[in-house]
């Protein structure tokens, strides 16, 4: 298969996750709630994009004639990228309900409660270490590295610790952020108000 049609699937997923990875850092940061909201949509169409894309890589590698190291690159993103599906984007949802909330005075402050919930490690993480997963699958795209391979092995073990100290490394930096945020709560987002539905800003 022509490794430039690898790079081109694998450096797009790369590009998008390591996008919504650069945007969700941001979340917690919004001075409003109407921002808040923007970015929170922009994000889960992010997640979308990027889910979409991980399904096309082994379609379109099978499609095409020859062996493409394309689908190994993508299983790198997909383990974090089921988390995120799975667990993210609910909290996601979270954030934009919790946002969607103050439609009626969109330049209000973000709550503590909202801004907390935007800075949850569920939230944050798993999209990182999504869009660093897809980085690492760049070079196996560009055949190189090979995997499994022999003369390889070593520059892989290098990356694949490397790649293991930058998770723990967001995992610590997640925590301690939504730590730091968690304790200015001073209600949570769990009241009814007619017309509404139930929101809940999911800080644990």
């Amino acid at each position: 298969m022509d490794t430039v049609v690898d790079l081109i699937l694998i450096g797009t997923l790369a590009a998008v996750w390591l996008t919504a990875g650069l945007l969700v850092d941001g979340l917690p940061t919004a001075g409003t709630a109407r921002e808040l909201r923007r970015r929170a949509v922009l994000l889960t169409a992010l997640v979308g994009a990027g889910a979409a894309v991980l399904v096309a890589v082994p379609v379109v590698s099978g499609l095409i004639p020859g062996i493409s190291p394309a689908p190994t690159a993508a299983l790198l993103p997909a383990v974090p990228g089921l988390i995120v599906l799975t667990a993210t984007l609910r909290r996601l949802s979270w954030v934009r309900r919790g946002a969607g909330a103050f439609a009626t005075a969109p330049l209000a402050p973000v709550p503590p409660a909202l801004r907390a919930a935007a800075a949850h490690p569920l939230l944050t993480a798993p999209l990182q270490i999504t869009g660093l997963a897809a980085l690492v699958g760049v070079p196996i795209a560009a055949g190189l590295v090979e995997v499994p391979a022999g003369g390889a092995s070593a520059v892989a073990g290098v990356a694949i610790t490397v790649v293991a100290i930058a998770v723990v490394a967001i995992g610590i930096r997640s925590g301690l952020r939504h730590s730091r945020l968690a304790p200015l709560v001073m209600a949570p987002l769990g009241s009814r108000t007619p017309g509404r539905t139930r929101l809940t800003a999911g800080v644990r």
